[in-house]
């Protein structure tokens, strides 16, 4: 595919991403549990926690969107597009369960974008085996996250905690396909590096 061709098709993702509501072809989970009072405190802190993973969710689109822009290899380009048709779903789940709480989005929603595009699309051309390698240290961090995120939800807050859960399982399953195609251990500062940059987004995007 023509590189102008790539690019166009990676804008209108973009607009997708940002401006339209996503989709999901699976359940939402939790869907068949009971909405349950919750007081404000513990409603604003679901609130908080649910935008945080939308705005990984959103980050995730645009770094998979701009590794599979990079990318060598057909086959690698094939299993980072598959990995963000999966993160849609989160995307979906997590934009879904915000209205329900009666929350908003992250205000830097197009920041978050752009820049996890540009970091995406460096990946890629370091080469295929760091571009699944970054895949796969990012899932990794993702799932550390999402498991420090259930420990925070409000216990009573079922619906939450059952998105997080299956979007948890979800993003191990995306590392371990991420090393099976090749994927390489990332040096220790990179990973203290991405780290870093994942606490200032997580921080900021709880209030923003």
């Amino acid at each position: 595919m023509p590189n102008i061709d790539k690019f166009i098709i990676g804008f209108d993702r973009a607009l997708r991403t940002l401006l339209t509501p996503a989709q999901t072809l699976r359940t939402v989970p939790g869907t068949e549990l009971p909405e349950v009072e919750l007081n404000d405190s513990e409603k604003r802190d679901s609130t908080a926690l649910m935008r945080v993973n939308h705005v990984g969710e959103i980050c995730a689109q645009a770094l998979y969107q701009g590794q599979a822009l990079t990318a060598r290899n057909a086959e690698v380009q094939r299993t980072l597009e598959q990995a963000a048709r999966e993160e849609t779903e989160h995307l979906a789940w997590t934009e879904r369960r915000i209205a329900e709480l009666s929350g908003r989005k992250s205000l830097l929603n197009p920041f978050w974008y752009g820049g996890s595009f540009a970091i995406g699309a460096f990946a890629g051309m370091l080469g295929d085996k760091w571009n699944l390698g970054f895949l796969a240290e990012t899932e990794r961090q993702v799932e550390a996250h999402l498991a420090g995120h259930l420990k925070r939800l409000p216990h009573q807050d079922q619906k939450s905690r059952a998105i997080v859960a299956q979007m948890q399982i979800d993003e191990a399953g995306h590392a371990t396909t991420a090393m099976v195609h090749g994927g390489v251990d990332l040096p220790v500062p990179v990973k203290l590096a991405m780290k870093l940059g994942s606490k200032v987004m997580t921080q900021t995007a709880y209030w923003v």
